[in-house]
């Protein structure tokens, strides 16, 4: 397949402009300015015209739930992932050790998506409802480091850090979830909501690597104090290498609060939904619609394509295969389009703002199969 035409944004190769992309055996074969591919891979037996389009890496979305029918959040990986151009999805702990396997079946093997996981550390994931580190008995660290190191679709960690899962444990499951993140040589991802545990207590736990999700959320006891500066352990945290996610959600994401994170300079690592059953009609709605709420904060879309493709994939440590348009990468690409009708986005505290224009799934390129999008 030839694709011509487009507007090619990859932050891995610090790419922005008209490019043509040759694609063969399911992976990119060349990038080149217009009409200066290699002779040798004339002769495409389609060519996609992408005219008006903005081609990017394939989207990746840090943070989901895609296991329907086996835990209250559940939705369909392919609703929210390649019939959104959104061709990598990571389950965010919806699983644990004791349920992967049942996940792989009926989650992960089904889905014309790619779906990856962040293992839960409690063995049931949240299958056994949403309070899975009250009780320590139900943690297994040493499974899920036996099972990350057999199963290569499993990239890291995840614990929930908020009051309603941990109950009266505080900080011990995260202490335990750590180690055996340590031991699995895999990142951690940690959510973080209400205290207890202060966040300020969570952070300290992290090392380079590790991803806080959540990260921008509006409630109290946030990255943020009173007045609007970041906390000492944010700043430390930061520092040392400690990537912050923004894991839209139902409850976790503030305009306020991305607003005067923006004004200290701060913009987050990587951007994802936290998308699930409850959520998708909104205020998360799709990746292409958080995309387009930082479109609108000010941040450029070079910016926000980066969070969505090279920096994921580089916490996944699959920058040569995903997230990028390098010769040899998958080709999994994602055809969007800028539109400039005007959009009411909604954050999950309510608050309105609206867009001049918005970013629109057109197609998804899933190992050079071309799907139009819902």
């Amino acid at each position: 397949m030839l694709i011509q035409g487009g507007r090619v944004v990859d932050p891995s190769q610090s790419i922005n402009g008209r490019y043509d992309i040759a694609i063969s055996g399911g992976r990119i074969a060349a990038l080149a300015e217009p009409g200066r591919l290699p002779a040798q891979l004339g002769g495409a037996r389609k060519t996609l015209d992408a005219s008006g389009t903005i081609v990017t890496p394939g989207l990746i979305d840090l943070h989901a739930h895609v296991f329907p029918g086996r835990t209250p959040l559940g939705i369909e990986a392919d609703r929210v992932g390649i019939e959104q151009s959104v061709t990598t999805l990571v389950d965010a702990g919806s699983a644990g050790a004791c349920t992967f396997a049942t996940f792989l079946d009926e989650a992960v093997k089904p889905a014309g998506t790619r779906v990856l996981a962040f293992l839960n550390i409690a063995g049931e994931g949240l299958c056994g409802g949403l309070s899975e580190l009250a009780d320590m008995d139900r943690l297994t660290p040493r499974e899920a480091v036996a099972l990350i190191r057999e199963q290569p679709l499993i990239r890291g960690i995840k614990a929930r850090m908020s009051a309603s899962v941990v109950r009266e444990n505080g900080i011990k499951p995260l202490l335990v979830a750590k180690e055996a993140a340590r031991e699995a040589g895999c990142p951690l991802m940690v959510h973080i909501g209400n205290a207890p545990p202060a966040l300020s207590e969570i952070l300290r736990v992290l090392d380079a690597g590790d991803v806080v999700t959540h990260a921008f959320h509006g409630k109290a006891g946030g990255i943020l104090d009173e007045r609007g500066r970041l906390i000492p352990e944010a700043e430390k945290a930061l520092a040392r290498g400690v990537l912050f996610d923004v894991g839209h959600g139902t409850s976790s994401f503030s305009f306020r609060t991305m607003r005067q994170a923006r004004a200290l300079g701060l913009a987050p690592h990587t951007i994802s939904t936290d998308i699930y059953r409850q959520n998708a009609a909104g205020p998360v709605h799709s990746l292409t619609t958080t995309m387009t709420k930082f479109v609108a904060l000010g941040y450029s879309l070079e910016e926000v394509i980066a969070a969505c493709t090279a920096a994921p994939a580089a916490v996944l440590r699959m920058t040569d295969e995903i997230g990028t348009l390098r010769p040899g990468a998958v080709a999994d690409l994602s055809v969007l389009e800028l539109t400039n009708v005007p959009v009411v986005l909604t954050d999950s505290e309510r608050e309105q703002l609206t867009a001049e224009e918005s970013v629109t799934a057109r197609l998804t390129i899933k190992a050079g199969k071309v799907l139009t999008c819902r």
